[in-house]
């Protein structure tokens, strides 16, 4: 078996999160008096953790004297509303469980909030996903596109990165992986499209899930 040990993104990549993320983004934002977006544009603003995302949606960024206010609130809406229309793409949960079947270990490593993380994949991944770490609070752990998450990922699995592969959707992941030491595998049904992949140095990229289970 070429991998033993998958380390997966969420957004993008096993979830489907965009139109809970864009309503939270916009209810944030007509909240504070500010102008909406659409969804292809928080398509374009995500894959760098929710407070990038909103100092890209509000006006100024972080410069903006409401932004602190804006972005507590798209926590807070998000936190209570993450489950609204979130799903897994078709044919992760079969692709999934068939890699647990063969006795491969699998965590997800994302930017979303900690406790956004570990409740989407507690919710939808409760027996395939062993390991779920979202944005880091402790002092010294950096997010992605920084490797530190993905060690993390890798000592509560107890397991080296020797047989192991990132799984992503973004840029972010493509560096991620190469400065985790892992090979990576990019995936077309995501918030990114083959030609952006490529373009960031995409080496290995799936159309469907069960692509990821032919590789092995």
């Amino acid at each position: 078996m070429m991998y033993k040990v998958y380390i997966f993104d969420l957004d993008g990549t096993l979830l489907d999160t965009l139109t809970d993320l864009a309503a939270s983004t916009n209810y944030a934002l007509r909240e504070h008096g500010m102008p909406e977006h659409s969804v292809d544009d928080v398509r374009r603003f995500v894959g760098n953790g929710v407070r990038k995302l909103m100092e890209r949606a509000v006006p100024d960024g972080a410069d903006n004297p409401l932004f602190d206010e804006a972005f507590a609130t798209f926590r807070q809406h998000y936190m209570e509303h993450a489950l609204d229309t979130t799903r897994p793409y078709d044919g992760v949960p079969e692709m999934l469980a068939t890699l647990k079947s063969r006795g491969c270990r699998i965590a997800v490593v994302s930017n979303k909030m900690m406790a956004a993380t570990q409740e989407l994949c507690q919710h939808f991944f409760p027996d395939t996903v062993e390991v779920a770490i979202g944005e880091h609070e402790a002092e010294g752990i950096r997010k992605k596109p920084a490797p530190d998450t993905v060690y993390a990922a890798l000592s509560a699995l107890g397991v080296t990165k020797d047989h192991a592969v990132y799984v992503g959707d973004s840029d972010v992941d493509i560096a991620t992986a190469r400065h985790a030491g892992l090979p990576c595998i990019s995936v077309l049904w995501g918030f990114r499209d083959r030609d952006f992949l490529l373009h960031h140095g995409a080496t290995t990229l799936v159309t469907i899930p069960r692509e990821l289970c032919e590789l092995t």
